[in-house]
């Protein structure tokens, strides 16, 4: 199985950051403007495969990379609830989706949306955990 690499020194494994949230909605609109009016947050629509997708901006970005500039920060999205997806998703950086699914369904977790890439940026996957929580995976593309 596929070892992360390491950025830690928490006993030899390496801790993986979470660097990216998607909140589902029923009505994208009304979320919007919920969110937009309580934490001031900025958002944009993009048309994607299999439907629009929400970015949202929570702390400043690189403009090259669409990184986070503030330490810790992250940015994520709002998309539409499906039975897959019922409550909010946390995103985890990985080294390499494919072998981190595979040990994940080692460990007990089952894939719910295989390795999908987004051209220039990177890939995303979701996964369940043994408790039933849906997670996601990010891989970021070498440049």
């Amino acid at each position: 199985m596929g070892q992360p690499a390491d950025h830690s020194t928490s006993g030899g494994l390496s801790m993986r950051k979470v660097v990216h949230f998607e909140i589902p909605a029923d009505d994208l609109d009304r979320a919007k403007e919920f969110y937009g009016s309580i934490f001031g947050w900025e958002m944009s629509t993009m048309e994607m495969e299999g439907g629009d997708y929400t970015g949202i901006v929570t702390t400043p970005v690189d403009p090259a990379t669409q990184m986070p500039t503030d330490p810790g920060g992250i940015n994520g999205g709002l998309v539409q609830r499906v039975a897959s997806m019922p409550a909010p998703v946390l995103t985890i950086d990985v080294e390499g989706i494919d072998a981190t699914l595979a040990d994940i369904e080692a460990r007990g977790g089952s894939t719910v949306l295989p390795r999908t890439a987004i051209p220039g940026m990177g890939a995303f996957a979701y996964f369940t955990d043994p408790e039933g929580n849906v997670i996601g995976l990010w891989e970021t593309t070498s440049s």
